[in-house]
């Protein structure tokens, strides 16, 4: 491991054991799973990962969630969020993200009070901070302690750190909630997140591992990793395209020729939004 590299692991393990009992918000994506792995190596039995479950998590990323938990002995829970429940949330604004993160962090302090527990961490990096991101705002409000960030580690870093760690997620691919899918002003329904997630259990099933599904009411967007795309752009696949989502209830089925692009609704938004909360 590169000396830089090695030094960062030691801030980080140096801030974990200065959490004392801690709650780390866990979703199962590279970034928390490994905050989560390193918290238990760090902190012992004097660690809990916490999964917030709703419809807008993917089941299959429950259950991925769920295994890597499993594989190496990490004390999970699984609760059950109440975002839906909130109008200011349903109505997928460009603040929807904070909402979801004030539900979370919200549940997770009465859950630390109830349970005895000292700290919350979450899994923000260095490279989270030049994107549009509502949810720091309401992990700043609740004093949610962010120590990949404080460690100095870029995703690059997770992702060398958690290879050499042997942890299989150390590639995996990012991945969001299914309401991010949903274009800004369009209510989030169970019934959109319901298609969204078929239809990219579809795509999955096609043997693509880079991608989204974006709902435009009518329309969908189908987005492909770059590398992906000339398997995509075939006419068979266009057609099998074409059998799936108009099954799903959309009219006009579209491949985005631009791939995938992590945050693309985001490109909706005016500009001064995007850079006011960094």
């Amino acid at each position: 491991m590169p000396d830089d590299l090695a030094s960062k692991r030691a801030v980080l393990d140096s801030r974990l054991r200065a959490l004392g009992r801690t709650l780390v918000a866990y979703s199962g994506g590279v970034d928390s799973a490994f905050l989560a792995w390193a918290g238990h190596q760090v902190l012992g039995p004097n660690m809990l990962a916490i999964t917030a479950d709703s419809p807008s998590l993917a089941r299959t990323h429950l259950a991925e969630a769920t295994a890597f938990a499993n594989e190496h002995h990490i004390p999970l829970e699984v609760v059950t969020t109440a975002e839906l429940d909130r109008p200011e949330y349903v109505r997928n604004d460009s603040s929807r993200c904070f909402h979801c993160k004030d539900e979370l962090f919200t549940l997770m302090e009465d859950f630390r009070r109830i349970h005895g527990f000292d700290s919350i961490a979450y899994g923000v990096n260095v490279d989270d901070q030049g994107e549009f991101r509502p949810g720091h705002l309401a992990a700043l409000q609740h004093a949610v302690a962010a120590p990949l960030l404080e460690a100095g580690l870029r995703k690059q870093d997770i992702r060398e750190l958690a290879r050499a760690a042997g942890l299989r997620i150390w590639d995996k691919p990012a991945s969001a909630c299914l309401s991010s899918r949903i274009e800004y002003g369009r209510p989030v329904t169970r019934e959109a997140l319901g298609v969204i997630e078929q239809g990219e259990d579809a795509l999955r099933v096609l043997g693509f591992r880079q991608f989204r599904v974006r709902h435009h009411g009518q329309i969908v967007r189908i987005e492909i990793a770059r590398e992906e795309l000339p398997r995509a752009l075939s006419a068979g696949m266009a057609a099998e395209f074409t059998r799936i989502f108009k099954a799903l209830g959309f009219r006009f089925v579209t491949l985005d020729l631009e791939g995938f692009r992590s945050g693309s609704m985001n490109s909706l938004l005016p500009s001064d939004l995007l850079t006011r909360d960094r």
